[in-house]
């Protein structure tokens, strides 16, 4: 049994490594991408399209992580799984979109003024910060939960669980205020 444990232990700290490296290394490329002195010219206007489809995916993203703990709440690990993964793949899925976005198109400026625009940017900058931090605890809790080590999982999701959801949701919020600002 010791064998076994020690086995994991090591397992994880490999995994723990992986994880520490995409989440930092993720944050970067986007804050690359984002802040690069050229956009990557495709050629073509159907990325105007994904921020669109982001708002989408954040919102499915956001009613994935509530009924995952709804159903966690009512004992039904198999349905808390697959809605964690299903928030998990829309997560990934929003951040290839994202970067495909912000790699090729250049930013839309707020254009709202007073308190809006203080409100606006309020939400901006806390969901940039926490979206920079969230992958951590996201990867570390769908790692414990996917190998069913429970304690650490549900030590990790009390940081990792209202991060994500303020991402999520706070995601579709600037979505909503600058949508009327897009020139495309």
């Amino acid at each position: 049994m010791e064998k076994n444990s020690s086995l994991v232990q090591t397992k994880d700290k490999g995994i723990i490594r992986w994880i520490t490296l995409i989440a930092v290394a993720v944050p970067v490329v986007v804050a690359v991408l984002l802040f690069m002195p050229s956009k990557i010219d495709v050629a073509s206007d159907w990325v105007y399209f994904l921020p669109h489809l982001n708002a989408v995916i954040n919102t499915a993203a956001s009613i994935a992580l509530i009924s995952g703990v709804i159903f966690i709440k009512k004992g039904n690990i198999e349905f808390h799984r697959a809605s964690m993964t299903t928030a998990f793949g829309l997560g990934a899925i929003f951040l290839v979109s994202y970067i495909v976005y912000h790699a090729t198109a250049e930013s839309t400026s707020f254009g709202g003024e007073g308190l809006i625009r203080s409100v606006y940017y309020f939400i901006l900058i806390t969901h940039i910060i926490l979206a920079a931090v969230a992958l951590f605890p996201i990867l570390l809790a769908y790692y414990y939960g996917h190998t069913d080590q429970r304690e650490k999982h549900r030590k990790v999701v009390k940081f990792a669980f209202p991060i994500w959801l303020y991402v999520t949701l706070s995601g579709v919020l600037v979505y909503l205020m600058i949508s009327p600002y897009y020139n495309f």
